[in-house]
């Protein structure tokens, strides 16, 4: 899960808050999904596999 996230397409969370704040970004990769906080871009992302990344969704969809 490695290579360059410049060239990815990252989308803001729809629970992140409208004023700029708790921005959580994700961007979908063949491989990977890739996770960053978007108000501390000092910061690495990280990835997760995709079926890691599925069952991430369904477990914080069931709450």
């Amino acid at each position: 899960m490695s290579g360059s996230t410049t060239e990815l397409a990252w989308f803001k969370s729809s629970y992140s808050g409208s004023q700029g704040d708790d921005c959580v970004e994700i961007a979908i990769a063949e491989e990977a999904v890739h996770i960053r906080d978007s108000k501390d871009l000092s910061r690495s992302p990280f990835a997760v596999g995709r079926e890691g990344w599925q069952r991430f969704v369904l477990f914080a969809s069931d709450r």
